[in-house]
């Protein structure tokens, strides 16, 4: 068994200014999304499935085409629209803003039969995080409610040109995780010291904590949970009161963890993550991955153009 990889691609990168997903930052034009995909091959995945949107499919897909791998993944393309909603729901009166992480993961519904990996586009996770979930989707092969997270630590995931929202991880004796909560305008401050903002206060947060960077291990399984929650998401007072309200994947994880549903174990990784946030990241970014082909740990030409 191939396990497959989900790719979040449709957001529009606000903070960026662009289309980011396809921005070339390699030597040879390569996106993020494209040393994503080596690596997942690397690593033994059979198949990526990329989640976008209409407004921007045929650019998109002229891009990551089959052709472009060479053969060696099978690729597929579902979409997330506002309007892809259950039977009896309607988007409410003034929504612009997409549901989030796990509506995105709906909408692969219909094409993953196999266990799966979730990431964002704009993320570079390395070559450890990928063959870690790949070893665990194949461990659990047939299983159900047995899922996963690739926790990168905090310090190796900040940004040199703004704050940033993490999921911030604990985790109990077994190494599975028990929580995920949302932290946001993380930064590094003039003490050397990492805080976090909530309320117009700054609290210190350590900077060995584990956090989520949206890397996650699922068994199909997960598509039905999702559906039933989605529901009681969509019922909840925060969609009736939030134009904005998202659905969030740990929003889903903790919900079946506290039901005893499903455990996620934590597979910490040492890489240092980065992504292009903002617009100042891109050249950081070009330098880093300069570094890791000088390292050989990456071909100047990944697909060999």
């Amino acid at each position: 068994m191939k396990p497959t990889l989900l790719v979040l691609a449709a957001g529009m990168g606000s903070r960026y200014g662009s289309l980011k997903q396809m921005d070339g930052l390699g030597p040879s034009g390569e996106a993020i999304i494209d040393y994503s995909i080596y690596d997942a091959i690397r690593a033994g995945f059979g198949k990526v499935v990329f989640v976008i949107r209409h407004s921007f499919a045929d650019a998109f897909r002229e891009i990551f085409s089959p052709d472009r791998f060479g053969g060696q993944i099978e690729v597929e393309f579902v979409y997330q629209e506002l309007d892809d909603l259950p039977e009896g729901y309607t988007v409410p009166e003034g929504r612009e803003k997409p549901w989030g992480t796990n509506h995105a993961v709906m909408m692969a519904r219909d094409v993953i039969h196999e266990p799966f990996a979730v990431i964002n586009s704009d993320d570079f996770y390395g070559r450890e995080g990928f063959q870690a979930i790949a070893d665990f989707l194949r461990s659990v092969e047939g299983k159900k409610g047995e899922y996963a997270l690739v926790g990168y630590y905090l310090k190796n995931t900040l940004s040199d040109f703004g704050s940033v929202s993490r999921g911030v991880c604990s985790t109990d004796a077994e190494g599975c995780l028990t929580s995920v909560v949302e932290r946001t305008a993380i930064a590094r401050k003039n003490d050397g010291k990492v805080y976090y903002a909530e309320k117009g206060e700054d609290f210190e947060v350590s900077e060995e904590s584990v956090v989520s960077m949206n890397f996650w291990g699922f068994t199909p399984d997960y598509f039905a949970y999702s559906d039933e929650l989605f529901k009681v998401f969509l019922d909840s007072d925060a969609v009736k009161t939030n134009l904005k309200a998202e659905f969030f994947i740990p929003y889903v994880a903790d919900i079946l963890i506290k039901r005893g549903d499903a455990s996620f174990k934590v597979l910490n990784c040492d890489a240092k993550w980065f992504g292009v946030t903002y617009k100042e990241d891109r050249p950081f970014v070009v330098a880093k991955i300069g570094e890791l082909i000088q390292k050989g740990l990456y071909p100047r030409s990944l697909w060999g153009r």
